[in-house]
């Protein structure tokens, strides 16, 4: 049985050593903004827990985050089921999200991948096909160096091997990204 009062101590270490990645999360954040101001849009994609995540960022900078404003171009590459169930069967799973990159991708974009181990094949050939598009690559991994963080122009390494709280540091950053893009281009109208 999970003991909550030493799990939420965990937790709280993990956010309080999170603090380190502050300068990887805020070249994130300007990754985003740079992108925005000359007309790119975010794509974001990741597996399981992290597809999950990957859209509630997409969504935080297409509605609304802390106040109402105008969208911010943004998808994730995870909702399209027809898209990756095609292309998985027809090119392999490895491709589904490189092959939607490719189409929708343009010079300018920035991608941003969630993985918990950083190994995630699929994410990789997308930040594989991000690089020869000349598309910004942002990744949300553990606290391993991994392919993806090497393929990465910033990566936010959390301060955890274990899944679960690799995905809490997750969304925690991404909250502050999407917090900092509409705070730097958005007026808020409260």
């Amino acid at each position: 049985m999970i003991d909550i009062d030493q799990y939420l101590k965990a937790v709280v270490a993990n956010f309080q050593s999170l603090r380190a990645s502050r300068t990887h999360i805020e070249d994130a954040a300007a990754m985003c903004i740079a992108s925005l101001r000359e007309g790119g849009k975010v794509i974001l994609c990741g597996n399981g827990g992290s597809a999950a995540d990957s859209q509630h960022l997409a969504a935080e900078l297409m509605g609304r985050f802390l106040f109402d404003r105008n969208p911010l171009p943004a998808l994730a590459l995870t909702v399209d089921t027809s898209a990756l169930t095609a292309i998985g069967n027809d090119y392999g799973y490895d491709d589904v999200f490189a092959r939607q990159l490719r189409g929708i991708g343009r010079k300018g974009d920035v991608i941003v991948g969630l993985s918990t181990s950083g190994k995630s094949r699929n994410v990789l050939r997308a930040f594989e096909v991000a690089e020869e598009l000349g598309i910004k690559r942002i990744a949300l991994t553990g606290a391993s160096v991994s392919p993806m963080s090497d393929l990465a122009e910033v990566a936010v390494m959390v301060p955890s091997r274990q899944t679960n709280y690799i995905q809490e540091m997750h969304i925690a950053v991404g909250h502050i990204i999407c917090g900092i893009v509409e705070e730097t281009l958005c007026s808020a109208k409260l």
